[in-house]
């Protein structure tokens, strides 16, 4: 059986990597990894594949930037003759991107099977380009793999034949537990001359936060004010960097003073910072899953979750507006707290990737064809 897997953001190689390797452990399965290039800077791409220990993508399309559309055609012209060449028996497709939403069109109208890996994740909040590439793959998906309760619940209510739906849980949790102690070892934190539980770890990058004057603004407002309390840690975006520069505000952010900004951090320092930080202040959907796990409050910019259970466990606050102030005084509600969250999410427990290869493997039968060629058929 062959399986090609997408990755295209800096989210998904941490979803990929532990089912490549589980894929890889199988005497029946050839993966291999498509790279589309939606995310093309170092620290955001080839510095994942060597940390996460993955292989060199077998293709990488280097579609780069561009508007949705743009980079959704790129990236569909591209991915259809790998399909024709490869002719898999699935692909495999993770997360929300717009590499996901591709990949999967082109996929079912090849007539190749499609397994979607964090499947029913809703916001509700259709303005959000993740949320429709999330529904529309999710319609045309064979096998939909389910991270957290909301998940089932949203799929059954748009009508999917539950024979295709498999909770197993979080597999960026897998590389999460693979990684954690090598994160331990690291002395980041001490470099950067910080001290343990002691710091606020932020980013920001999402285009209704950042693409504004009056937003970047408020940002350094918040900035301001949290560098009051204690550090801030500011892991910077380039898209958000980029806006600084551009609506010129570079000169006041540069002389906040107990301020740290750091470029895109690769997966093991990330990892490091959120581990050791007191709180985290973010916009990011998969942050929000991560500090659940860890345990590390975290206050959302955003009106919207499609990762509720992060809310249910208590680590999780969402913040709907964009407001210093407002911010600020959830902050210091949450810094007061003495009693840290406890408890994990069912099924988060670092074993999602071998779940999801066994009913895949289970889900399977292959059958010779005359020409000697073999084709996977899901009986789900």
């Amino acid at each position: 059986m062959k399986v090609l897997s997408v990755v295209g953001a800096r989210p998904n190689f941490m979803k990929v990597a532990p089912l490549h390797r589980a894929f890889s452990r199988q005497l029946n399965v050839v993966s291999k990894i498509v790279h589309t290039g939606q995310h093309y800077d170092e620290r955001m791409s080839d510095i994942f594949f060597n940390q996460l220990e993955l292989p060199e993508p077998d293709y990488y399309l280097g579609v780069g930037s561009g508007s949705h559309a743009v980079v959704t055609a790129k990236i569909m012209i591209a991915f259809e003759e790998i399909v024709l060449k490869e002719q898999p028996d699935l692909v495999l497709v993770v997360g929300d991107v717009n590499s996901t939403l591709a990949c999967a069109l082109v996929a079912k109208k090849l007539n190749i099977k499609l397994a979607h890996v964090e499947a029913g994740l809703r916001s509700g909040d259709r303005e959000m380009p993740e949320e429709l590439n999330r529904i529309v793959t999710d319609s045309i998906s064979d096998l939909l793999f389910v991270t957290e309760h909301s998940g089932m619940v949203h799929l059954a209510r748009e009508g999917v034949d539950p024979d295709k739906i498999f909770f197993v849980g979080n597999v960026m949790i897998d590389s999460l537990c693979d990684y954690r102690e090598k994160a331990e070892r690291l002395r980041l934190v001490e470099s950067l001359g910080l001290e343990h539980n002691k710091f606020v770890l932020m980013t920001m990058h999402r285009p209704s936060n950042v693409d504004a004057a009056d937003k970047i603004a408020v940002i350094l407002d918040l900035i301001e004010g949290l560098c009051e309390k204690m550090p801030v840690v500011f892991s910077m975006h380039p898209r958000t960097a980029k806006n600084i520069r551009h609506f010129g505000f570079e000169e006041r952010l540069n002389n906040i003073s107990d301020l740290k900004i750091l470029p895109p951090q690769g997966y093991i320092e990330f990892l490091s910072l959120m581990k050791n930080s007191r709180i985290i202040v973010t916009d990011s959907g998969g942050i929000q899953e991560e500090s659940t796990f860890l345990k590390i409050p975290c206050l959302t910019i955003r009106s919207t979750t499609e990762r509720p259970i992060t809310i249910t466990m208590g680590t999780n606050v969402l913040i709907p507006k964009l407001d210093a102030k407002l911010i600020l005084s959830h902050f210091n509600k949450r810094i007061e707290e003495v009693a840290l969250p406890t408890g994990t999410p069912p099924l988060w427990d670092g074993k999602t990737a071998q779940r999801i290869t066994d009913i895949i493997c289970s889900k399977s039968l292959l059958k010779a064809k005359s020409n000697g060629a073999s084709k996977l058929n899901i009986d789900a």
